[in-house]
């Protein structure tokens, strides 16, 4: 069984690198309109310490989780956005404490959950590994909102090889959740990673195939960024439907971004 602890670390390292984003803001600053419509940055980090919250009920306490759960089912369409709307209204100085204490009881409860534990989620149930790895996604993903938001650039880093193999396992889910037949084959998968090294799923004579940088198979995956702003190339007609509906997120699909030009699909922009 894979050791959960390179993925916690990554967890922590890719929250401090936001933090450090966040942590100076002016009162003014945390209210900048950010990529999502209708959130702010502190929306986006209140979504995070929300989401964090729930994970940690999930790990140490699935009664409560269960009732989470049921709230989600109540409202479907509004539990997310009511939990960032909750947390964008604290004291920018007290949504910052929320968010780190949060984090940081998830981090350990992560660490100390046993071999072999498995815990429910609103999707399918996760390993300790797949729950860090989705908290990994997700903050990468709201980070970069905030970073648009603010102007800045971030340098992206190997830590997205947890991110591409959450969206090549969950190719599958998005198939489904778009009331399409999974394909029955495996792709075969190859990503340029940020420091140049290879990455490589599925079978090597696979039919289906997708390959470009680590970077842009996040993005698509993450739905940050529409796929005709991506270096992506797909061969094959189910590779081709996939990176159209493609997401390593729970819930039903996103709307994703829209392109930022009019290039052909699946082409660099």
């Amino acid at each position: 069984m894979a050791d959960p602890t390179p993925v916690i670390d990554d967890l922590c390292a890719e929250s401090e690198e936001l933090d450090l984003l966040v942590a100076e803001l002016s009162k003014e600053q945390w209210s900048s309109p950010t990529p999502a419509p209708g959130w702010t940055v502190a929306h986006q980090i209140a979504h995070l310490a929300w989401t964090d919250h729930s994970s940690l009920l999930a790990v140490t306490d699935q009664a409560a989780f269960s009732r989470e759960v049921e709230k989600a089912l109540a409202a479907p369409g509004d539990f997310v956005d009511n939990g960032a709307e909750e947390g964008a209204a604290k004291p920018p100085e007290r949504l910052l404490a929320y968010w780190r204490a949060g984090r940081e009881d998830l981090a350990e409860a992560l660490r100390a959950a046993p071999d072999g534990a498995r815990f429910p989620w609103y999707g399918p149930p996760m390993s300790t590994a797949s729950m860090a790895t989705a908290r990994l996604m997700e903050t990468w993903a709201h980070g970069l909102d905030v970073a648009d938001a603010l102007g800045v650039t971030r340098a992206p880093t190997d830590r997205l090889r947890h991110i591409a193999r959450l969206g090549v396992r969950t190719r599958d889910f998005a198939f489904g959740v778009h009331g399409l037949t999974p394909p029955f084959e495996e792709f075969r998968v190859e990503l340029v990673a940020p420091s140049g090294e290879m990455w490589f799923y599925g079978p090597e004579n696979a039919t289906d195939r997708v390959t470009g940088p680590a970077l842009d198979f996040c993005l698509l995956v993450t739905q940050r960024a529409h796929r005709t702003d991506l270096a992506l190339t797909a061969v094959g007609e189910h590779a081709d439907r996939w990176l159209d509906i493609a997401q390593a997120f729970a819930g039903p699909p996103g709307d994703g971004r829209a392109p930022k030009g009019a290039g052909a699909k699946g082409a660099a922009q």
